[in-house]
């Protein structure tokens, strides 16, 4: 009975961890979402290719006098909005990105969406536990093979391999007793 208590408690542990590394990123950071000029059609797409988005995190857009409406990928390129997913006019709305993949978001203004008032994000899985810089090749040593491989532990988040090298331990433990 206690080692379910503590196996509870230690998934419980890892998955705080992995939400808690969500971030809230303003959509055009000081400039928020409005009407692009002539020269800067490219406003949102130039703010969304610096950033890295993860399941978990959201976007907050603020703007005045204005809306935001996610959209499908057919509506986002032709900034028609007759197959709304959701729409917003108060001034500030959050949109949680809660699946890996691409979201698409538009004014609600047709004429504003032409003029580059359109953002496509594209969502990564889970937040890793820590973001460490790529070593080079040339200097990596040699995986044991023991070890998992750089392709699985680059896509799979810490925390998740954490929780379930912890959960097999836990279990086979608990077997033990």
């Amino acid at each position: 009975m206690g080692s379910a208590f503590f196996y509870t408690t230690l998934c419980f542990i890892a998955l705080t961890i992995v939400a808690a590394s969500a971030e809230e990123f303003k959509v055009g950071d000081a400039v928020g979402w409005r009407q692009p000029s002539q020269n800067e059609t490219d406003l949102y797409n130039h703010w969304a290719a610096n950033k890295k988005f993860h399941i978990g995190d959201s976007l907050r857009f603020e703007y005045r006098n204005d809306s935001v409406i996610k959209v499908g990928k057919w509506e986002f390129y032709h900034c028609n909005r007759t197959h709304l997913a959701s729409a917003g006019k108060d001034g500030t709305r959050t949109m949680n990105l809660n699946r890996a993949g691409t979201f698409y978001f538009v004014s609600g203004d047709p004429e504003h969406c032409k003029n580059g008032q359109r953002l496509a994000v594209e969502v990564l899985p889970l937040h890793p536990i820590s973001e460490s810089p790529p070593q080079p090749f040339s200097q990596a040593p040699a995986p044991s093979p023991l070890s998992i491989s750089a392709s699985v532990s680059s896509a799979v988040p810490l925390a998740f391999i954490s929780a379930l090298l912890i959960s097999v331990i836990v279990v086979a433990i608990a077997g033990l007793a």
